[in-house]
């Protein structure tokens, strides 16, 4: 099965092709520029590199959220208008557990991805490999201040576990606490069992991690229509917020 995944839950803008069992290509940008300006290009360049015929792709898999809102409709209407041009099945990709997947199989470590929510919070879960290489769902998807995810992880380090973390939300944390201290030392304070930050080369979203955990999921026949995608933001939009408190505004 030949799949093209995208990636545009946050800063990173990332494509990938999967041919089988083989990532053909990954393109991953971190730049200033918006998922706009980027994915659709990106895609024309993999797929001309690795000669590619779009019609040849079997599924699109589009990495759903939790994320930035608006980056996360710029990739799910890019993904679903290839999807509907060439009538294929899409696959939805949770952000966290993409990220999660960055890991490689055979940790032993709790596997805690973090994402800016903003307002001192974080969109996270926690995740572990089983003993078939597969990724489960330890604690559910959910939007969290640091103080409540330092809480969930202190109540499954019971297990002994150390505990792997990756994303921007440790970043976020760090600016906020205004001083030179690393990050994994701040985290570290709220946080009683072993602390291990993902290298660099793992430690955000990437389309290739999309691909892969698609292409499990299309096996166990988790392909939808592009009229079923849709992100998944774990919280309103602020304009949703602002309409509910009687406040007129866009996000």
């Amino acid at each position: 099965m030949k799949i093209l995944a995208i990636e545009s839950a946050a800063t990173a803008a990332s494509v990938a092709i999967l041919d089988g069992d083989t990532c053909i290509a990954d393109m991953t940008i971190q730049f200033k520029k918006t998922h706009s300006q980027t994915i659709l290009p990106m895609i024309d360049q993999i797929c001309k590199i690795t000669e590619t015929e779009p019609e040849s792709i079997d599924a699109v898999a589009v990495s759903v959220g939790p994320g930035s809102f608006t980056g996360l409709r710029i990739g799910v209407a890019t993904g679903k208008g290839i999807a509907l041009a060439y009538d294929r099945p899409m696959i939805e990709v949770s952000t966290l557990l993409a990220m999660a997947a960055n890991i490689p199989a055979g940790s032993e470590c709790l596997i805690c991805p973090v994402m800016d929510a903003r307002r001192a919070h974080v969109y996270t879960g926690v995740y572990e490999y089983d003993d078939e290489g597969d990724l489960q769902e330890v604690l559910p998807e959910s939007l969290l201040s640091y103080e409540e995810l330092a809480d969930s992880l202190n109540s499954l380090a019971e297990e002994g576990k150390p505990v792997i973390m990756l994303g921007d939300g440790l970043s976020a944390l760090e600016s906020k606490a205004g001083d030179a201290r690393r990050m994994k030392d701040i985290m570290q304070e709220l946080v009683a069992g072993e602390l291990i930050l993902a290298p660099e080369n793992m430690n955000y979203q990437r389309a290739a991690s999309v691909a892969v955990v698609a292409a499990k999921m299309a096996k166990e026949g988790k392909l939808v229509s592009s009229d079923e995608v849709k992100p998944d933001y774990l919280r309103p939009s602020q304009a949703e917020r602002m309409r509910k408190s009687g406040v007129v505004g866009e996000e």
